[in-house]
């Protein structure tokens, strides 16, 4: 499975400050399952990926009420939903429901990223099986 991200909730996500991705209970999130895994590529280039595990699923019927569960200030509650439906319209989400996906980043003190100018240039003996390449490479953080 992958699904795209803006800059702020990828950036989140690697540095390990985001660990749930909230999204409309579509046919695609329903396919989702706990113990699979979830390719995030970063807007707008699509470049740069994560890759993490799904640790938990949640749904509600609306994102007012699946933020009722979490917050208990209004404002926010309020301020949260408003910015759900910049994404998806009342209409969908009434249609579908919505999913909190609880996310775990794969391999602490690594990050995986994709670049396809880098990946093109791995020599093809790089992995075991002949003519397969590595879609990830592993950067240490340091």
């Amino acid at each position: 499975m992958s699904l795209r991200l803006n800059e702020s909730p990828f950036e989140g996500i690697k540095n390990g400050t985001k660990t749930i991705e909230f999204r409309l209970y579509d046919e695609k999130r329903q396919q989702i399952k706990v113990g699979d895994k979830i390719e995030f590529s970063k807007l707008p280039d699509l470049q740069e990926k994560l890759l993490v595990d799904v640790v938990q699923l949640y749904r509600k019927d609306t994102f007012e009420n699946l933020f009722r569960k979490l917050y208990t200030d209004e404002e926010k509650i309020k301020r949260k939903t408003k910015s759900m439906y910049q994404y998806y319209s009342p209409e969908k989400e009434k249609e579908y429901g919505v999913i909190v996906i609880k996310i775990s980043l794969i391999s602490n003190g690594f990050r995986y990223t994709y670049n396809k100018l880098v990946r093109d240039k791995i020599p093809e003996n790089i992995d075991s099986e002949p003519g397969r390449k590595s879609q990830y490479r592993i950067l240490n953080d340091n």
